[in-house]
């Protein structure tokens, strides 16, 4: 087999035939023989906006996968395999990229795909991507060297780069349906178009999509499953008798934390918590730094020391959840420091720091009037702002919570602007400049783009370490530069950071392969197979 992966500056050529001997690692390894057919049901919570993730990072990660494929796979152990791309190289300064890609390959409507999809889709995914923005930065060139090759050229080095190719992450569209249009408005991005196992049949709104099996696969014998059904069942309560039920095979984190030890002992599911190594998530309180008193950061320390964020990983998530220091997620342990300033509870501090702004409290005992809005009605995220909003009636501050479904929610926070306070879920994804860059760097302010920097913070040094660590291939030294991010950050409090929830999946014991790669429940579902009853 070839040389191991490694980031570092080598070349590095994996070949269709040496990943073919990779695959009989023990991530998949068969139980037993697949078999063909059958359907599953599968809750994701809430309902997207968008079915793929070339716009909307917010989107229904679980469905757009399935449909579009990216350049590469990744095991368990992040280790690359091929998807769209058979083989790819990296020269030895690290700035160029050569792929190979797969002949023979089909788009759902029939059209060839080749080598001038992907260089439009990086292209594009470079301009309208949330994220893309920041992990194709340093792209400066990408041109097709034939039908079915490609070369990606850098003005930096990008150590990141060859682990954001997933379709998660970065899917590669057809360039005949997207070319010439507004991308973010273009319908495909709902009735997608792909060369995934899976072809998008409907969409039916505030129920389910669905995913028939597509027959002309390039990998021939997959899916094994006829059809695949998304479901959008975002009450806890609803979605744990939808299991049991067996109305749906398959739930994403969405059960109440009080059954889970029930089902974690119940015969008849298995209890998943791999597979989250590409999204490690987190919930946070956005500001709206664009709101007057919020733009003074006494008023953001003030409400930083009031809110205690075990409380929150003891009482919402029932221990199921770590409290954040920072913006990074303990799970992405490389870059992962707790040496940041702290906001321990303590609401006299809290008043003095608000008295100190001018804001002093008014005859009724009040301040000034938030609103908290949490981006999922239901759930652990209502109970953190009904709790963030007890904490600030404490201390003169009165609260508003507003609930809406998931796009007037991304509508009113990054289109409308319309916010103060913010509880959302956020990906930190596998390293900060490709997950966490967008959400600090004052070049990703973009009105209307969901999940970029909404809190319009603008930090010039924020943006030296963002952009040097983004480009520098000595993992040491990009372990400090992200160390002096999360400082910085935290000093600045544009966000209070505050859990990271355990990720977990609990599904029929029927279903197999469910899990197999580093983005899990992402991945494209093509070796997945319903066992007999």
């Amino acid at each position: 087999m070839s040389s191991p992966f490694s980031l570092r500056r080598r070349t590095l050529l994996l070949s269709t035939a040496a990943l073919a001997l990779a695959s009989a690692l023990p991530n998949l390894a068969w139980a037993q023989e697949p078999v063909q057919g059958g359907s599953i049901s599968i809750n994701v919570g809430s309902e997207p906006t968008a079915l793929l993730s070339a716009t909307n990072t917010g989107s229904a990660i679980s469905i757009g996968p399935k449909i579009v494929e990216g350049l590469l796979s990744y095991d368990l152990d992040f280790t690359p395999r091929p998807q769209l791309a058979t083989e790819w190289a990296v020269s030895e300064d690290g700035l160029t990229y050569t792929f190979k890609l797969r002949e023979g390959v089909k788009w759902h409507d029939g059209e060839d795909f080749d080598a001038d999809d992907v260089v439009f889709s990086i292209l594009a995914l470079k301009e309208v991507h949330p994220r893309g923005r920041g992990t194709l930065a340093n792209v400066t060139e990408v041109k097709a060297l034939g039908t079915h090759e490609v070369q990606v050229t850098l003005s930096d080095p990008a150590p990141y780069l060859l682990k954001a190719l997933a379709a998660l992450e970065s899917p590669i569209l057809p360039k005949h349906i997207f070319e010439g249009t507004d991308i973010p408005a273009n319908p495909a991005l709902n009735a997608p178009i792909g060369t995934g196992p899976f072809i998008f049949k409907e969409w039916v709104r505030g129920s389910h999509v669905l995913l028939e099996r597509n027959p002309n696969y390039w990998d021939q014998g997959k899916p094994h499953l006829d059809q695949i059904v998304i479901r959008f069942i975002s009450d806890p309560a609803a979605a744990v008798a939808a299991l049991e039920s067996g109305e749906v095979q398959v739930s994403i984190g969405v059960v109440p934390l009080t059954d889970l030890e029930r089902l974690k002992a119940d015969s008849r599911f298995v209890f998943e918590t791999r597979g989250n190594g590409y999204i490690n998530g987190i919930l946070r309180g956005l500001f709206n730094l664009d709101r007057k008193e919020l733009q003074d950061i006494r008023v953001r320390q003030a409400i930083a020391h009031v809110i205690d964020k075990q409380f929150i990983v003891d009482t919402v998530f029932l221990g199921n959840a770590k409290a954040l220091t920072g913006p990074v997620n303990p799970a992405v342990a490389e870059f992962y420091t707790p040496d940041v300033e702290t906001y321990p509870l303590d609401i006299a501090k809290a008043d003095a720091l608000l008295d100190e702004a001018g804001y002093k409290r008014g005859a009724d005992g009040s301040r000034f009037a938030l609103f908290v809005d949490p981006m999922i009605a239901v759930g652990p995220q209502r109970q953190i702002a009904e709790y963030v909003a007890q904490q600030l009636d404490k201390i003169g501050i009165k609260p508003t919570i507003r609930t809406g479904d998931f796009g007037s929610f991304v509508k009113r926070v990054y289109t409308d602007r319309d916010f103060d306070l913010a509880i959302e879920p956020m990906s930190n994804l596998f390293d900060p400049t490709v997950g966490i860059q967008r959400l600090y760097w004052s070049k990703n302010i973009k009105v209307g783009v969901p999940f970029s920097n909404g809190a319009n913070y603008i930090s010039a040094e924020t943006d030296r370490l963002l952009e040097t660590a983004a480009q520098e291939n000595d993992p040491a030294v990009r372990v400090k530069l992200f160390g002096d991010f999360q400082r910085e950050v935290v000093k600045d409090l544009p966000v209070i950071d505050l859990v990271a929830p355990d990720s977990f999946t609990v599904y029929d014991k029927r279903i197999q392969n469910l899990v197999t790669t580093i983005d899990g429940n992402s991945a494209n579902g093509a070796d997945v197979f319903l066992s007999p009853a």
